[in-house]
């Protein structure tokens, strides 16, 4: 089995790579893995097409950005630890710098101040997140049980306040996904690349005390850097099923807390579908828009590593162990049914807040209908939709 290679590809070449990447690939987490596979195994032969099926497979088993942990995977097997940084870094930045700039933009020069657009970025939120709910319903619940198990983790998510809804719908899901389902994760055949285990060990180690100690230390020393980065890193950690899953996790976090509205909350998620590279990077406007003056960046740049530190550490963790974890067949029932229960909370986070701030009347539901239409009929790129949106809307 083959190592992390070392002999090919400067740091810099695989930061330039990623960076392209990161300003060109619109689309969502499905076509980021596309645009990587065209990238990195058709062209450059970084890793042959088994070799690059079970690095998906991974990283749709962890938690976390599955697109960015793909590419955190592939810098890996090229230059080691380093590798993977650049390649987050090159893959992130331009979103980054986007969403933080436009979160200072709304929240800093007064373009909120009445804004109608904002209304329609908000209308357009429903129409990208009911497209979601649509492709994961069909993939993650194609039989009575998971459905069933979607709609209780939605009704657990809509009845108990804050995070704990969807903690209690995920426990659920696996609860379930164990005694009852079949697995629908089938482990694929090949090779792996191997990974160092003392990095993995470590990276464990780390990703759990983390997540452990961050509450109590929030909690105890009430600082607001403190606060952001254990809310961040919370919903890093608990993203199962894809990018949109963080939309309920930081609404339960940020907005009942009173740190940012409504309105604004899905006024970025809204924006967030109009750029290139991974949705993750909603979180530096959430940071961004929390904070005033030069903090805001700090805040923004701070959101963006919390939340994605988790998925890093995870990944790192994991490789060495993949080629044994994939052929539980514990564990891949139950992830099968920890899929349906997000698909529950999304279904719970469409309700409320999505449809409840931005549905107000006939018109912003014939405008967010023909939105969901453009982008799963007639395959509009995401971003075009947004922008359309955002500037129909205030005429109507």
């Amino acid at each position: 089995m083959a190592s992390p290679q070392t002999d090919k590809d400067s740091l810099l070449s695989i930061f330039l790579a990623f960076l392209t990447l990161g300003c060109t690939s619109f689309g969502g987490p499905v076509a980021h893995l596309g645009y990587f596979r065209t990238e990195f195994v058709a062209r450059r032969r970084w890793l042959a097409d088994h070799d690059y099926a079970d690095l998906v497979a991974l990283c749709q088993f962890l938690p976390g950005p599955a697109s960015s942990q793909v590419g955190m995977g592939l810098g890996y097997f090229r230059r080691g630890l380093p590798g993977s940084l650049v390649a987050w870094l090159g893959f992130t930045l331009p979103s980054a710098i986007l969403m933080i700039g436009f979160a200072l933009a709304v929240t800093q020069t007064g373009m909120a101040q009445g804004a109608e657009w904002l209304s329609g970025l908000k209308v357009v939120a429903v129409a990208v997140v009911a497209q979601a709910l649509w492709g994961m319903g069909k993939s993650l619940c194609p039989d009575r049980l998971t459905a069933t198990l979607a709609i209780a983790s939605a009704l657990l998510a809509l009845t108990i306040d804050g995070v704990w809804g969807q903690l209690s719908g995920i426990f659920l899901g696996a609860l379930v996904g164990v005694v009852w389902l079949q697995s629908h994760h089938k482990p694929t055949e090949g090779s792996f690349p191997m990974a160092k285990a003392k990095a993995g060990w470590v990276a464990a180690l780390f990703f759990a005390l983390l997540l452990s100690t961050l509450p109590l230390l929030s909690s105890q020393l009430q600082n607001a850097y403190l606060l952001l980065l254990d809310s961040f890193y919370r919903a890093g950690a608990l993203v199962f099923g894809g990018g949109h899953v963080v939309l309920p996790l930081l609404q339960a976090e940020l907005v009942p807390e009173g740190l940012i509205s409504n309105d604004l909350f899905l006024a970025g998620y809204g924006a967030a579908q109009a750029l290139p590279g991974p949705l993750f990077t909603f979180a530096g406007y959430l940071g961004a828009a929390i904070g005033t003056g030069p903090e805001a960046v700090v805040l923004g740049s701070l959101a963006i590593i919390s939340i994605f530190l988790p998925g890093f550490l995870l990944i790192i963790a994991a490789l060495p162990l993949w080629g044994a974890l994939r052929r539980q067949p514990t564990l891949r029932k139950a992830l099968t049914g920890v899929n349906a229960a997000v698909v529950g909370l999304l279904l719970a986070a469409f309700y409320d807040p999505v449809w409840t701030s931005a549905i107000h009347s006939p018109t912003d539901f014939g405008i967010a209908l023909a939105a969901f239409g453009a982008l799963l009929y007639w395959r509009l790129p995401p971003w075009l939709v947004v922008v359309g949106t955002a500037v129909i809307h205030p005429l109507l």
